[in-house]
């Protein structure tokens, strides 16, 4: 079986193209003075948490390579580095990454780690680079051992994941509207993305593809953009700050607090880690689905309509 065998690394390969389309992205809307908007200090700590992530990823990356390599060493199937095994693992990968973005929404330990990416209320080719710090620490590595165990090499499983992100980078701006409808019926767009990032009560756990939307229309978790309701951006409670740091670890400081609370049962204080988002064992705070009931309760109009079909 092949140990050493290596892939481009696309993401860092596409660094130029980031900067380039930023640019372009930022040159648009001055311009034309539409299609999204910058604020500087938010672009700048969404750029600082990109470069962060990559550090984090030099610093611990050989935790989930070493993971993925004794995985390798134990598999007895070998699939190769065909093109048909390339394109099946970029697929099989999407399909994984869905299941991730979608723990990362439901499980408040993993979504400590992604809730950065939601943290900006802009919404620009500069959020895409909004990544976590503390992805390791989320152990979401183990969703991809099937892959290896199936005989996708490691290399080639990072490399299609690396596909998987440099796709989404462009998907996060307002500057392109509606795409054609063949591609929005098969692909995540940037009006399907848009949807993922809004706070509204409609919007709320939606959208979670990485390229392939149809993964949202299979498993219920499909929201259209509304003509009718333009997205807000950022967080349910906005954190209402630009330093880095306070980003990337606000929520796992919020776990500490919550799991640390006196006169706890030991099944509150590991709901606090595991429950969705907003859960707290006496009711005070809300998750989405809790947001979602009281937004139909006061807009019963809206049951039955996209994003309040339950």
């Amino acid at each position: 079986m092949m140990d050493d065998l290596t892939f481009p690394a696309v993401t860092e390969l596409a660094v130029p193209l980031f900067i380039a389309a930023i640019l372009a992205e930022l040159l648009w809307i001055v311009l034309k003075g539409r299609g999204g908007r910058y604020e500087t200090r938010d672009a700048v700590t969404s750029l600082v948490m990109g470069a962060g992530s990559v550090a984090s990823g030099i610093l611990l990356g050989f935790i989930a390579y070493g993971f993925f390599m004794f995985l390798w060493r134990i598999t007895p199937l070998d699939l190769g580095t065909s093109i048909p095994v390339i394109v099946l693992c970029f697929v099989l990968d999407d399909l994984r990454y869905y299941w991730v973005h979608r723990f990362g929404h439901r499980i408040r330990w993993v979504w400590a780690s992604h809730v950065n990416h939601h943290s900006s209320q802009h919404y620009n080719l500069t959020t895409a680079l909004r990544q976590t710090w503390t992805g390791t620490f989320t152990f979401m590595m183990i969703v991809r051992a099937p892959l290896i165990l199936l005989g996708f090499h490691p290399a080639m499983v990072l490399f299609v994941g690396g596909l998987n992100l440099v796709y989404q980078f462009w998907i996060h701006t307002e500057a392109i509207g509606r795409m054609p409808r063949w591609v929005e019926a098969v692909m995540n767009t940037p009006s399907h993305h848009r949807v993922h990032h809004g706070r509204n009560a409609r919007y709320l756990d939606a959208n979670y593809a990485g390229v392939f939307i149809v993964w949202d229309k299979l498993f219920g978790t499909f929201v259209p953009e509304q003509e009718t309701e333009k997205v807000d951006y950022g967080l349910v409670r906005n954190i209402g700050t630009f330093n880095p740091i306070r980003v990337a670890f606000h929520e796992w400081v919020g776990i500490f607090r919550d799991v640390t609370q006196p006169g706890l049962t030991w099944r509150e204080r590991w709901m606090y880690c595991v429950a969705p988002p907003g859960w707290s064992h006496d009711g005070s705070r809300d998750t989405s689905a809790a947001i979602k009931r009281k937004h139909l309760e006061r807009h019963p109009e809206d049951r039955g309509t996209p994003g309040f079909e339950a």
